[in-house]
Order: C-alpha cells, then structure tokens, then sequence
C-alpha cells in the first residue's frame, strides 16, 4: 500500500481551507484518510498552516511520501 501525505480540500466555494492528511495513495482526494496531521489556508496573508510534528515525522519514517505542496509546507516548518 503506498501512503502519501497530501492536501483535502475543505471550505467554501473559491474559498478553500486545505486539511493535510495520510491517506492510501488510491483514494479519492476527499475520500478516506488514515489521519489528519495539519492545516494549511492560503487565503491568508501571509499563508497560514499548521502541522503536528511528531505525527508528520512518524509518517515520514515509515515510508509515506508527501505531494510538491506538503513537501514544501515541510520545509517551511523545519521538518523535512
């Protein structure tokens, strides 16, 4: 099973909300999760997220590989 960590789009129309998650690479984008590990609002100026570090490195080290965005939103907060 390959396991990403990637953004599932929340919020209203043309106002997203991102939540990040770990879920099997083969569900939908909103579908099933195995957990929610972070937010992220780009509406905001400047762009504000939030991530459970312990969580994303547990992930990390088991093998779950994060989207461009989630990578980069890792790098961001100092965990990647």
């Amino acid at each position: 099973m390959a396991v990403k960590m990637r953004l599932r789009r929340m919020g209203k129309k043309k106002y997203p909300v991102y939540r990040i998650v770990v879920a099997d690479s083969r569900s939908p984008r909103d579908g099933r999760f195995i957990e929610e590990i972070g937010t992220y609002n780009p509406n905001m100026d400047p762009s504000e997220f939030k991530i459970d570090e312990e969580a994303a490195k547990k992930w990390l080290a088991n093998g779950a590989q994060p989207t461009e965005v989630v990578d980069k939103l890792l790098k961001i907060a100092g965990i990647r």
